[in-house]
């Protein structure tokens, strides 16, 4: 393959993954797609739709991923969730500061860019805060903290940690066969639970579960099957093009990725920082949030409404930018894209992001008990 011809493929890629993003954003904005607000609307109100529309979102993805697995388009090994290492404490963690933060914050990385299209100062002021905690947690100081704890602590596989990998030999099957059967069991078993009751079948929650899991696994196709190259001509190794170092196939994830589009900003002079899936991602999002907020009238700048509003949100954004990226993920990039490729890890995140969502509830529940 010529050179320019890598080029030309990459390009493909990143307006592909672009235009996705701008899928994303426009569904969440009209959906109101939101993990944070799920698990709000449960705690608060009893309220279970926008649940159903993250699990059938789940769903959807599971069953596009587990399916092109079965083809042999792709393999789980591949992304950054599925390998061998399993980091279970940094999950952990990592997971609970991130869901704690996300309430505090109104909202996790991909809501954060959602808003920020929308007119939300608010959320601007997030996405920054975000975005120099999380590079620093990448390769600062907090970075270095992460190192030295909770990534000692970890579990070394004989096997990719997705669950198909994990137990394709005790199935008696090839890991592809166990891909399409666990993909299919759990992916499907989603999509009924949310379709089992009148509030999962409507319009938001079809659009944006059905909408946001179509996004994912499409993104999968795009980094996974057409960007990816045998070989390289440049390193003679195989690549994925457009993707964060070149490496690993990726879909969506907001924390790193809003880290990553900073340092491109900062320092766009420097011709070894380019575009990548991860960048033109992020940017897509708000693109997308912010044409439907045009069209459909919703776009308003918003506020801090005071000191303490101000340093909640920069508090849960500081947790958002630490806790993601020891988590390897956030929401989407764990609850979506990683959960989407049945890693054990990805599962032990989101239960853990959750966990901690549901313990800001209750610290918010408990602070205005006080103050009353």
């Amino acid at each position: 393959m010529q050179e320019i011809d890598i080029s030309s493929l990459t390009t493909q890629v990143l307006w592909s993954a672009f235009a996705l993003a701008i899928a994303f954003g426009a569904i969440a904005q009209r959906t109101h797609f939101c993990t944070m607000g799920a698990v709000a609307d449960i705690v608060n109100m009893g309220d279970w739709a926008r649940m159903r529309m993250w699990a059938l979102a789940i769903g959807v993805a599971m069953l596009g991923f587990n399916g092109m697995v079965g083809l042999g388009w792709i393999d789980a090994g591949k992304t950054v969730y599925a390998g061998p290492r399993l980091l279970w404490l940094s999950n952990i963690v990592g997971g609970l500061l991130f869901g704690f933060g996300m309430v505090l914050a109104s909202g996790c990385g991909s809501k954060t860019l959602v808003r920020v299209g929308a007119g939300n100062l608010k959320s601007l002021v997030v996405l920054l805060v975000l975005g120099l905690s999380a590079f620093a947690t990448l390769r600062g100081i907090t970075a270095v903290a992460r190192v030295a704890t909770v990534d000692t602590v970890l579990i070394n596989l004989p096997t990719g940690q997705d669950l198909p990998s994990l137990l394709s030999g005790s199935l008696g099957l090839a890991k592809a066969q166990a891909a399409l059967l666990l993909g299919g069991l759990i992916g499907g078993g989603l999509v009924l639970w949310s379709l089992l009751r009148a509030e999962g079948r409507s319009a938001d929650v079809l659009v944006g579960g059905v909408g946001t899991g179509a996004v994912i696994a499409l993104l999968w196709w795009v980094s996974g099957r057409l960007g990816y190259v045998a070989e390289d001509p440049n390193t003679l190794e195989e690549a994925f093009l457009g993707s964060t170092g070149g490496q690993r196939m990726e879909a969506l994830s907001f924390v790193a990725p809003i880290a990553y589009s900073l340092d491109w900003l900062i320092f766009f002079s420097d011709k070894s920082k380019v575009l990548t899936l991860a960048i033109v991602s992020t940017a897509g999002v708000i693109v997308g949030s912010w044409a439907y907020a045009l069209v459909g009238k919703s776009f308003r700048w918003e506020g801090f409404r005071g000191v303490e509003d101000t340093a909640n949100h920069i508090v849960g954004a500081v947790l958002m930018g630490v806790g993601g990226v020891t988590a390897v993920g956030c929401t989407i990039g764990q609850g979506l894209s990683g959960v989407s490729t049945l890693s054990l890890g990805s599962f032990i995140a989101l239960a853990a992001i959750i966990a901690g969502a549901v313990l800001a509830l209750r610290y918010q529940v408990w602070r205005l008990d006080r103050m009353g």
